[in-house]
């Protein structure tokens, strides 16, 4: 099983090395690792250029956004899963992929999930929130549950059949996407009950309020394209179990 590893850059020169040894140290081989890059005006093509001999496949261009980019990115994969990990991001261990492949095909899924950790930028053993997933059943989107986007791996034929990011969207492509495969569409499911990322903080959903107005407008949006109708309170206690997250020790 080919696994393709995407990584979308845009002046990521401070945290980019953690992201590139990260999937370049795993023990699993068979990875297809592309990098998408926005044009970037800092060292970050230099950094990348450093690697060229162990990454598959670079583009460095103007683009339209996080999920233009991950959707060239999709379009270039010539794997049987997908994965993405960001610029600000990195595994915990060089076993991941490793375990996300056996999870595949143990399960004979269409997709994988695991839990992350949101860290400090600077100390990124210090951890400020937990998102553990836990298992999914079918429903399981009507009360605010969805897993961590960057642990989400899945198969390619699935983009194929279902499509890939709604650029209609600016800050819920990622929601919309797992809302239409898992909760629409059904595609078999399986957790990786493992922490697999690590995620730097600072999201762009999360930064203020008025961007976390923006994204429950977008996440409404989301149901409604895809001809779903959530409860009343769907929305509301989607927020609230990232601050339900704060909490976890």
């Amino acid at each position: 099983m080919k696994v393709s590893i995407i990584t979308i850059t845009y002046n990521s020169e401070s945290t980019l090395i953690d992201t590139i040894d990260s999937v370049l140290n795993q023990t699993y081989k068979d990875i297809e690792y592309i990098i998408v890059d926005g044009a970037s005006a800092d060292s970050t093509l230099s950094i990348i250029h450093s690697y060229k001999d162990k990454i598959a496949k670079v583009v460095s261009e103007k683009d339209d956004g996080l999920y233009d980019a991950l959707n060239k990115g999709i379009s270039m994969a010539s794997g049987d899963v997908i994965g993405i990990l960001h610029s600000d991001d990195f595994y915990t261990n060089n076993h991941i992929i490793e375990n996300v492949v056996n999870t595949f095909k143990l399960n004979q899924a269409d997709a994988v999930y695991a839990d992350l950790y949101y860290v400090d930028k600077n100390d990124t053993n210090k951890i400020h929130r937990k998102w553990e997933s836990g298992h999914y059943k079918h429903g399981m989107f009507m009360n605010g549950w969805m897993p961590p986007h960057p642990t989400f791996f899945v198969k390619r034929s699935v983009y194929q059949k279902h499509g890939s990011f709604n650029l209609d969207l600016v800050s819920a492509a990622d929601y919309e996407l797992m809302l239409r495969f898992i909760h629409k569409h059904k595609i078999k499911l399986a957790y990786l009950p493992e922490f697999a990322i690590k995620m730097r903080v600072g999201g762009k959903s999360n930064v203020s309020l008025q961007n976390r107005i923006r994204a429950n407008n977008e996440d409404r949006k989301a149901w409604k394209i895809n001809g779903l109708k959530p409860h009343f309170y769907t929305l509301y206690l989607k927020p609230l179990r990232k601050i339900i997250q704060l909490f976890k020790k």
